[in-house]
């Protein structure tokens, strides 16, 4: 008798059981497919030469264009991410003034084009022949010379693109103090910390969970906008390549070469992105968080 209750009552007893996600696999088939036959017809056209393309791939001179859009991209990044955090405590300012300043300049960069800024800077000359640094409205000049000398053209696409990203990023930043609770803030004070001990040890450090994957991307942005700065004739990889191409004729094995190295350089540069997520995200749970999202944890029920 006992023997039978217990028979019935596993018979009644409810199983979980994963949902089952079949169109995840077949969209993601479908993605690969469609890739894959890209790829094919792009190395299968009888109009692309193979072997200029294998000839170039390793070739000094893109060598050196790569290692600096990476210089480039790296000092530019470090340049916008410091005045980001500066753009971004003025506009949170109590202060009228400053959180007007950052705004217009927030306003400007983000409202111009790229390419117009970076032409602007590296046609400075044209506007100003000669630059000199001193103290105004005195004869005491520190550095003064030719404005093509004082800003070459890597330099001027260097601030360019600082100045631009600083104006995206200062945004970021911004969200990012913001989605501290300002609890954080209040307890700081009462222990008597400082505001800017505070940003530095307490808010930032809690902020760059959110701060972190939209930087990233922007950093990633970063690195392909160095394209443009063949406009004001910096030697960078895409530069390179449209010289190399210039001699040849071979535009399109030449962008094929470019275009491997911007994937190359993209891929290794999200590695350390993702270590910064792992390491500010914890104490998140972003698997149960991406389980609500997607329904991930969904079980189906049957008794």
């Amino acid at each position: 008798m006992a023997t039978t209750q217990v028979s019935q009552a596993n018979e009644d007893d409810v199983v979980a059981k994963p949902l089952q996600h079949p169109w995840r696999w077949v969209s993601g088939v479908l993605v690969v497919g469609v890739l894959g036959l890209f790829i094919y017809s792009l190395w299968a056209s009888p109009s692309v030469d193979h072997d200029i393309i294998l000839k170039y791939l390793f070739n000094a001179q893109i060598l050196n264009g790569a290692v600096l859009t990476v210089v480039i991209t790296v000092i530019s990044m470090l340049i916008a991410t410091i005045l980001a955090v500066v753009l971004a405590v003025m506009k949170l300012s109590p202060n009228p003034l400053l959180k007007l300043v950052a705004s217009a300049f927030i306003g400007f960069f983000r409202g111009t084009p790229l390419l117009l800024q970076i032409v602007f800077w590296g046609y400075l000359g044209i506007i100003y022949p000669t630059l000199s640094f001193g103290i105004p409205f005195t004869d005491i000049v520190f550095i003064q010379g030719q404005t093509s000398a004082l800003v070459p053209s890597l330099a001027a696409g260097i601030i360019a693109l600082s100045l631009n990203e600083a104006a995206y990023s200062a945004e970021i930043v911004r969200a990012g103090i913001l989605s501290v609770d300002g609890g954080q803030m209040e307890a700081a004070s009462s222990l008597g910390m400082r505001g800017g001990y505070t940003l530095r040890r307490i808010i930032l450090p809690q902020a760059m969970r959110v701060i972190i994957p939209p930087m990233g991307n922007e950093f990633i942005s970063m690195l392909k906008n160095t394209a443009l700065l063949e406009v004001v004739a910096v030697l960078e990889l895409y530069t390179q390549s449209t010289m190399i191409s210039a001699q040849n004729l071979a535009q399109v094995e030449l962008l094929v070469v470019a275009g491997f190295w911007y994937l190359v350089m993209t891929t290794i540069l999200s590695i350390p992105q993702r270590a910064l997520e792992k390491k500010y995200g914890r104490g998140f749970n972003v698997t149960a968080a991406r389980s609500r999202m997607f329904g991930l944890g969904s079980k189906k029920v049957s008794a």
